[in-house]
This record gives C-alpha cells, structure tokens and sequence, in this order.
C-alpha cells in the first residue's frame, strides 16, 4: 500500500462518517409511534458517535499530512421506523467491512509508515467497533 492509498481510503471513510451523522440525524426526525422517542434518541447518539468517528478520520489523515475531505458520501433516505432501521443497519455493515479493509490496508504499511501506523490502525479499529456495536444495537431495535 502506498500513503497515498490510505489517503484515500481515510477520506472515503471521512465522507462515510459526515454521511452517517447527517442521516442518522434526518431519520430521528422521522420516527413516530410508541418506541419513536426512544429510538430517536438511540439514533441521535449513535449521530454523536459518526461526528467523534469524523474527527478520529481527520486526526489520522493529519498524522499523514493530509488534507481531510469535506465531501458527504451519498446518503439513503427512508420512511418508517422499520425502514430506518434497516436502511441504517445495512450501512454500518457496509462501515464496518470497508474499516476492515482499511485495517488490512494499514497492517500492509507498516514499513511505509513506522511512525504513524500504530496511531492510525488504533484509531480506525475504535471506530470498527463503535460500528459493531451500532449494528447490534440496531438489530435488537429490530427484534432481530
């Protein structure tokens, strides 16, 4: 892998993380029924968490000397808190194999980057589980 790979690759998942906190945000606007209050403030934190993912992402590409990506990746609207549900839950599956790919891409550099691989593959494997856990939690919103 060359740094200019994993450049790359940090700020497609920056713009992944500027895509979630927006949408997780939009769709706990959405939400009614008896759980919708409940649910709008899960999906409201989980947004807090795409925004400090955000800042992890910009943190490691500043470590590479690298410009962070203000872009947003494309978003997925949905109606219905079921649709919601699995609209997002589809995408931290998404998150988390491509934060596996980007780990296997950094373990790949470390003698490109001896300095900053640890850092960068301590920070992505934070969020790789923060992403975890938001897909099992929203599993268990689903009744899965």
């Amino acid at each position: 892998m060359t740094k200019a790979k994993l450049i790359e690759l940090l700020n497609q998942a920056l713009e992944l993380e500027h895509q979630a906190e927006a949408q997780y945000l939009s769709h706990a606007t959405l939400l009614s029924g008896e759980t919708a209050d409940t649910i709008t403030e899960r999906l409201t934190e989980i947004a807090g968490d795409e925004h400090k993912h955000a800042e992890l992402f910009r943190s490691c590409l500043e470590m590479l000397d690298a410009v962070p990506s203000i872009k947003m990746h494309e978003g997925h609207p949905a109606t219905g808190t079921k649709n919601i549900l699995k609209t997002n839950l589809k995408d931290e599956r998404e998150a988390v194999d491509f934060y596996r790919t980007i780990i296997a891409e950094i373990q790949k550099s470390k003698a490109e980057l001896p300095y900053e691989w640890e850092f960068i593959e301590h920070k992505v494997r934070h969020i790789l589980m923060d992403e975890e856990e938001h897909a099992l939690e929203i599993r268990t919103l689903l009744g899965e």
